[in-house]
C-alpha cells in the first residue's frame, strides 16, 4: 500500500513575536497546500542561559545573546491556543515544537497529542519522556546527531512502549541555510535500513531540489520553513520560502510523489492501449498452407501486438499449421 506524502510548513519563529503575523503564516501555509503549519513554543529563561552566544546565522545588531534574541521572538502561551483554533477554522493541521517542559505541558493542556522534537532536543530525554504517549505520534529531527545517538533515543522510546508506526525520524542538517555538500541525503537510506519507522526530511537548504531528492529516496514527511517576507528581521527568514515559493514547492513535491508510483514494474492502464498497437505479433512471412510446418523461414514479427507475442515463437516452431495463411496475416492457433 502506498503511503501518503505529508508536508509541514515550518512557521517556527517567523512570526517575529507577533500573533497577527502568526495567523497570516497559517493562512499562507493553508493556501500553499501544506498539510500542517508548525510553530515553536518556549520560554527563553527555561531554554537558554542568559550569556549563551548567538549562532552564526542568528547574529543580529540588535541582540548580543541567544537569550535576548529568543525573548524577542516569544509568543504568549495563550497566543498558541488562538493560533490552534484559527488553524481549525481555516482547515490546516496545527503542530508545535516545545523546547522546554512547561511549554510541552501547556500544549498538552490545550489538546495537542502529536509532537515534533527539534534536533537540539533529540538528546533531551526529560523533554521526550514528557510528551510521548503510546497512542500519539512523535516526530524526531536528527540534525547534528550520529547513528549511535539516534539508536539510543529509539531504544528509549521502545522501552516506553512506543511502536515504530508512531515514530517518524527526520533526516536534517542543522545549518541555515544548509550547504549542498552537507546535506548527505543518502543518510535517508541508512535511517530506513536501521529503523523500521516512518522517515522524513527537514529541509534547511535553499531551493526545492533537496526535498525532491528526499521524496525520491523514501521520505514521507517533508518540513520546510515558510515566511511572509525574506527581508524580515529574524534568524530563519533568509532560509525560508515565501508564500508564492512555498505553493510551488508543495506542487512540485506532490507531482514528484505521484511520479514515483509503486515499487513494482508492470504495464499501466494507458500502456495497455499502446501495447496493442506498438508491440509486434507473429506474422506469416510467406504463404503457409495447411499441414506446413512453422519455421523461421515462413514467419516474421510485425505490428500490431494483437496476435501471438514474439516471445512465444518457439512454441509454434516445427508444428503443423491447421490453417492457410496469407502473407502478412497474423498467425493464430485457434
Amino acid at each position: 500500500m502506498k503511503k501518503k506524502l505529508e508536508i509541514i510548513a515550518e512557521a517556527g519563529v517567523n512570526h517575529c513575536g507577533k500573533l497577527a503575523l502568526g495567523k497570516k503564516l497559517c493562512l499562507a501555509a493553508k493556501k500553499s497546500g501544506a498539510d500542517y503549519v508548525k510553530f515553536q513554543i518556549f520560554k527563553a529563561e527555561n531554554l537558554v542561559l542568559k550569556n549563551t552566544k548567538l549562532a552564526k546565522y542568528q547574529k543580529n545588531k540588535k541582540f548580543k545573546t541567544q537569550f535576548e534574541l529568543l525573548k524577542n521572538l516569544e509568543l504568549k502561551f495563550n497566543d498558541f491556543l488562538i493560533i490552534k483554533n484559527y488553524c481549525k477554522k481555516i482547515g490546516i493541521k496545527f503542530l508545535c515544537t516545545p523546547f522546554d517542559i512547561s511549554s510541552a505541558n501547556f500544549l498538552k493542556s490545550i489538546g495537542i497529542k502529536n509532537f515534533k522534537i527539534s534536533s537540539p532536543d533529540l538528546v533531551d530525554l526529560f523533554l521526550i519522556k514528557n510528551v510521548i504517549n503510546k497512542n500519539n505520534k512523535i516526530i524526531l529531527s536528527t540534525g547534528m546527531a550520529n547513528l549511535k545517538e539516534i539508536k539510543s533515543v529509539i531504544s528509549y522510546l521502545k522501552k516506553k512502549g512506543i511502536k515504530n508506526k508512531k515514530i517518524c525520524i527526520m533526516h536534517c542538517t542543522s545549518f541555515y541555510p544548509a550547504e549542498n555538500k552537507d546535506l548527505n541525503l543518502l543518510a535517508i537510506n541508512v535511517l530506513k535500513k536501521y529503523f523500521k519507522t516512518q522517515i522524513g526530511y527537514s529541509d534547511h537548504s535553499n531551493g526545492y531540489s533537496a526535498s525532491i531528492a528526499a521524496v525520491a529516496l523514501g521520505a514521507r514527511i517533508i518540513e520546510k520553513h515558510i515566511t511572509l517576507d525574506k527581508n524580515f528581521e529574524g534568524p530563519d527568514h533568509k532560509s525560508s520560502l515565501n508564500p508564492i515559493e512555498f505553493k510551488e514547492f508543495v506542487s512540485i513535491l506532490r507531482k514528484t510523489f505521484i511520479q514515483l508510483g509503486l515499487q513494482e514494474k508492470n504495464c499501466t492502464k494507458n500502456e495497455k492501449k499502446i501495447r496493442l498497437i506498438s508491440r509486434k505479433s507473429i506474422i506469416a512471412k510467406k504463404i503457409i498452407k495447411i499441414g506446413e510446418k512453422f519455421s523461421t523461414k515462413n514467419i516474421t514479427f510485425k505490428r500490431p501486438g494483437s496476435g501471438i507475442s514474439p516471445l512465444e515463437y518457439k512454441k509454434i516452431l516445427g508444428k503443423k499449421s491447421k490453417f492457410n495463411f496469407k502473407i502478412d496475416q497474423l498467425i493464430k492457433l485457434k
